[in-house]
């Protein structure tokens, strides 16, 4: 590890040390183990117990680590380098039961909470995406979020085999219903798939939530779509969740709930790169299911979101910062 002139963590130079060298670290940073004193805190969330499908996703982490390898310092088309701007680390994986499900969303909880209350901005790797409810109640508990994600599906139904409220097709239901997440502030992008009921996504819509069908979001374009999302999200703090199911199969076919038809790796990386400015004050990428992809491409993809993400996220430090 290389220290910046500020102080700030700086991630192992691919230049001097392989890149297929050394300890696995989100983007090669130094791994600690507690958030005081970090301005962006990488988290991995290694639990699927709220998946519905096919199974895998608790592998994600250790393979986004390991992926992230190749990322580099700084990013091609903005400049941004995240580890000028802000004191990044990789804060290790929360620890958790991964066969207790009500216990694992109170301990994800409860390590939420701590990271906020150190003031660190959490990015996380998971993890299936019943992962971002606990992370919504432990960041929006002072008041609601808004909301910018990518999806193949809304995750707004209301249970799943008789009474079953938590899973991964449900988090953003459960968050609205606790107060943590505005639904007016928050919009959808690249749903798609068949649906269990015509009127499944009702629910979401009548209380304000803004899907973005991938159809429209093919007809309109990355730019006019980030411009709505920019609109509807506002100036309030934001939470910005990926699951790598919004992406094509083809791109991302490591996945829980593969949905053809998606995003491309590059309208996604378009789209999240006009986002910047918005006030996200935490973001996740989740779903990556390494044991449905042996090549490792969704965990690559996985990583390179992340990096994107990471960007944003540095950008917005910085902007605080001045």
């Amino acid at each position: 590890m290389v220290d910046h002139p500020q102080g700030f963590p700086q991630p192992v130079d691919g230049s001097v040390v392989p890149r297929f060298a050394g300890p696995a670290s989100f983007m090669r940073l130094p791994t600690v183990t507690s958030p005081a004193e970090l301005d962006i805190a990488l988290i991995g969330v290694p639990w699927d117990g709220g998946t519905t499908n096919r199974p895998g996703a608790r592998h994600g982490p250790r393979e986004i680590r390991n992926q992230s390898s190749l990322m580099r310092r700084a990013h091609h088309v903005s400049k941004i380098v995240p580890y000028e701007l802000a004191r990044i680390a990789d804060l290790g994986d929360v620890p958790l039961n991964p066969i207790d499900l009500m216990g694992a969303l109170a301990t994800i909880e409860a390590y939420y909470q701590t990271v906020r209350a150190a003031g660190a901005i959490p990015l996380s790797a998971g993890g299936d995406h019943l992962t971002t409810l606990p992370i919504l109640l432990a960041l929006g508990r002072d008041r609601p979020l808004g909301l910018v994600h990518f999806d193949a599906h809304s995750d707004t139904n209301d249970r799943y085999f008789g009474d079953n409220l938590y899973t991964h097709g449900t988090p953003f239901r459960r968050a609205i219903e606790a107060g943590v997440l505005d639904p007016k502030r928050t919009i959808q992008i690249g749903i798609r798939s068949a649906l269990y009921d015509a009127e499944e996504h009702r629910w979401a819509k009548d209380v304000g939530i803004r899907i973005v069908y991938i159809e429209e979001f093919g007809e309109r374009g990355a730019a006019e779509i980030a411009a709505e999302a920019r609109k509807i999200v506002g100036d309030g703090a934001t939470y910005l969740s990926f699951d790598i199911d919004c992406l094509d199969p083809a791109f991302a076919p490591g996945t829980g709930t593969p949905e053809i038809g998606g995003l491309t790796t590059r309208e996604a990386q378009a789209t999240l790169r006009l986002l910047r400015g918005i006030d996200f004050i935490g973001a996740d990428v989740v779903e990556v299911a390494p044991p449905f992809d042996p090549s490792g491409t969704t965990a690559l993809v996985g990583a390179t979101m992340m990096f994107e993400i990471l960007c944003l996220l540095a950008d917005r430090v910085a902007a605080r910062r001045s």
